[in-house]
């Protein structure tokens, strides 16, 4: 309900606004969406819109404010572009201008499941689908902790103003700018709700390494034992898709915390991607993107029957579903688990180089962590004829503003602590790279993942791997043993030489910028020379 009387937004300067809805439901918010113009029903009564031309996030126009607090911990650079003060006043001097007059939603939500490391924040936009996003996507307050809910972080919303390059010291017309002083967000010319979500992922990111706790862009999921797994990975590796595993309890399918109690969620949402997602394959997030109160993003929909086409991407392959949680059978309703007992590290390898499946020491997971692997296909750009490796530190790069080694050293401790396994699973390509070999079969990467979390790979026998030092495993229950040994499945043998000698080479050079960073065994871990 509105509670414009009750609240006001003066103390945060906003002033002069048509109206100001706070913490509305999905009803309303439909309503509120569908009566401008701004999103339309699909059948079964999700909710679509359209993002425009930015159908995805806008790394490039991401700052960070150079300000006493921060600036000595931060990694500077291009991921972590710095702003001023004045430059930040100005775009927070705008968009308060830009709220008068206009209708606003605020949501007052938690991100952090555990109560001792959870953050308060409050979304304030003036674009309804944009307060259900956040209301799906973060763990909604009992009606009692609203009463007196004081923010620890304010992101101020406003999709629909330009950002000036000359007044604003922007690089374009989009800007998200985050102030670690004033605890404050600023979005302005994108429509793409997911800046939203990684904005508080990036201010956790910054916080909670002071506490002790370890962000973490991974999903995680708790076994029929209680054994707690962590899946870290970047997009399309199967992060999402391996963690909603039917025998396993979901904790949380994108970002939590590792703290001395355990692991937890920090949202209370899903923010799946779609694209060719199908209920055979999928069927609990298929299920979830067509039920009330879902939003998608960029999916296109028949006007007439309203049915939706996954398996177009004329708009954009990144198109999304944003759910609550609890839209997924079989999911942790407090978000939290206990330390985790497996850790599994996902790549996409498109150049087929990379065992299936392989075990790796503690510090070999530090040098993964570090490089963060995974291998983009060839596109449709003329002349782009073989993968692109991509190299994202600790699985999240973008989201990142302490330098990576703090957030590593964080995890080689959290594992000497935990005791937990670690392992490496690609869920890329056999038998030669994109365009010669064939996708790992889904139903072989389920049943080593179940083996490694289950026990069921604790009695068999491993073998290095020649290249990159991994120990993996010459037998997997459900998987044929071929299928195991990467080199076994190229019938050119020379040509998967040449290419592991590639991604090799590739690894050593990107880990070049971390090596004062790390301890020696840690340099050392991420090959093995072959003789």
């Amino acid at each position: 309900m509105a509670t414009e009387k009750f609240q006001s937004l003066d103390v945060h300067g906003i002033i002069n606004t048509n109206s100001v809805s706070w913490n509305l439901a999905a009803e309303p918010l439909y309503e509120a969406t569908i009566r401008c113009n701004q999103g339309k029903l699909s059948i079964g009564g999700a909710l679509v819109v359209d993002t425009g031309k930015h159908t995805g996030r806008s790394p490039k126009d991401k700052f960070l404010v150079e300000e006493h607090t921060s600036k000595d911990n931060i990694w500077w650079g291009p991921v972590n572009q710095s702003t001023d003060e004045a430059s930040f006043k100005n775009l927070h001097r705008r968009i308060l201008s830009y709220y008068q007059g206009r209708d606003l939603y605020v949501q007052d939500l938690y991100a952090g499941a555990e109560k001792t490391n959870r953050l308060r924040v409050r979304v304030i936009t003036d674009i309804p689908w944009h307060s259900l996003f956040a209301r799906n996507m973060f763990i909604r307050p009992a009606p009692e902790e609203l009463k007196g809910f004081e923010p620890d972080l304010i992101i101020l919303h406003a999709p629909y103003l330009h950002a000036s390059p000359k007044m604003d010291n922007t690089n374009s017309e989009t800007a998200i700018m985050m102030n670690f002083s004033e605890k404050t967000v600023l979005i302005s010319g994108s429509v793409y709700a997911g800046e939203i979500k990684k904005s508080v992922f990036s201010y956790l990111n910054y916080t909670l390494p002071a506490n002790g706790v370890l962000p973490m862009h991974c999903s995680a999921n708790i076994g029929v034992a209680g054994d707690v797994a962590i899946f870290f990975g970047l997009s399309g590796t199967g992060k999402t898709t391996l963690s909603a595993d039917g025998s396993r309890t979901l904790i949380g399918d994108d970002e939590h915390g590792w703290s001395d109690d355990g692991v937890f969620n920090f949202e209370g949402g899903c923010y799946a991607k779609v694209i060719n997602l199908s209920k055979e394959a999928e069927p609990e997030i298929f299920a979830a993107s067509h039920r009330f109160g879902t939003v998608l993003e960029n999916v296109v929909m028949d006007p007439d029957t309203r049915h939706l086409d996954l398996f177009d991407d004329s708009k954009t392959e990144n198109t999304r579903s944003c759910y609550p949680i609890d839209f997924i059978p079989n999911t942790e309703p407090s978000g939290i688990g206990g330390q985790p007992k497996n850790i599994v590290m996902l790549t996409a390898d498109a150049f087929g180089v990379l065992p299936p499946i392989s075990s790796l020491s503690a510090d070999q997971a530090m040098y993964h962590f570090l490089s963060g692997y995974t291998a983009r296909l060839a596109g449709t750009e003329k002349g782009v004829t073989e993968p692109e490796a991509t190299f994202s530190t600790c699985f999240g790069a973008p989201f990142m503003p302490r330098h990576p080694s703090v957030y590593a050293e964080m995890l080689g401790e959290r594992i000497e602590k935990s005791g937990a396994k670690c392992w490496l699973v690609n869920t890329g390509w056999s038998g030669g790279a994109y365009g010669t070999g064939e996708r790992m079969k889904i139903s072989y990467t389920r049943a080593m993942v179940r083996a490694a979390l289950d026990g069921k790979l604790t009695d068999v026998t491993f073998t290095p791997d020649p290249h990159f030092g991994v120990l993996v495993p010459n037998s997997c229950p459900d998987v044929p043993k071929e299928v195991l040994d990467p080199r076994n499945t190229w019938q050119d043998k020379s040509a998967y030489e040449k290419t592991a000698n590639n991604l090799r080479g590739r690894f050593e050079e990107n880990f070049k910028q971390f090596e004062d960073h790390v301890s020696e065994d840690v340099k050392k871990a991420g090959i093995f020379a072959s003789s």
